[in-house]
């Protein structure tokens, strides 16, 4: 039952977070359709319709200034750190505490947390140094701005509806004991969820390729100068 549960929160989790995040792409799509066909946007209106996108960004604007300073992220770190709780982490505590039980000694342990926590900041710092890149890119005008809120948000919405349907048809065919060689397929993936993230990494490289060649064969550089103000 707790299985049932727990799967049914994920899977509902990440169908309302495609949902909104699907109502956030079209306006920004309109946006920018409303540019290519020559229109003008003022920048006032295109920093407002990024900053209060969702139910939440508007819920929590005012908590959102709090951090106003770069050195503000370091306590924010900090609280998220003390919330951290994924798989991994769990697996890790379960497997050092089995190795303390079995005699080996507390400070030979601590090479497991050691080695989690430089896996996590090997792969934040390389997440963090291709975000700025992109961001150091998106924010140089505002239709690369756009553009660049299209491409984020429709990769979102795809990587929701991808893990949510596989977790919602795999909970699907083992309670209602579905067969064939599709509902084989979906149980392999649900199995595999801890390895799903490469996917999820090759669909996010993929869809900024695939964008940035629309992006430069499409001309759309053009468009900021003369329909942006």
């Amino acid at each position: 039952m707790g299985g049932v549960i727990g799967t049914s929160v994920s899977v509902f989790f990440l169908l309302a977070i495609a949902a909104v995040n699907l109502t956030i792409l079209i306006s920004v799509w309109r946006s920018f359709q409303q540019v290519r066909r020559g229109g003008r946007i003022e920048l006032e209106h295109l920093d407002a319709l990024l900053a209060g996108r969702g139910f939440l960004a508007r819920l929590f604007k005012g908590v959102f200034r709090i951090i106003s300073k770069s050195w503000h992220m370091y306590p924010l770190g900090f609280l998220f750190g003390l919330g951290f709780d994924t798989a991994t982490e769990i697996g890790l505590l379960g497997f050092s505490a089995a190795q303390v039980t079995q005699g080996m000694s507390l400070w030979s342990m601590l090479i497991f947390p050691a080695l989690f926590t430089a896996g996590m900041v090997l792969v934040d710092t390389i997440d963090g140094v291709f975000m700025i890149g992109a961001y150091g890119w998106a924010f140089t005008s505002p239709i690369r701005k756009l553009w660049y809120n299209l491409t984020i948000t429709a990769v979102s919405v795809l990587v929701a509806l991808l893990i949510g349907g596989i977790e919602a048809l795999g909970l699907l065919a083992e309670k209602l004991g579905l067969e064939g060689s599709f509902w084989v397929t979906v149980g392999d993936l649900n199995e595999s969820l801890g390895t799903f993230g490469f996917v999820v990494i090759g669909v996010f490289i993929m869809c900024w390729i695939v964008s940035a060649l629309i992006y430069s064969w499409k001309g759309y550089d053009q468009l900021g100068p003369r329909t942006l103000s």
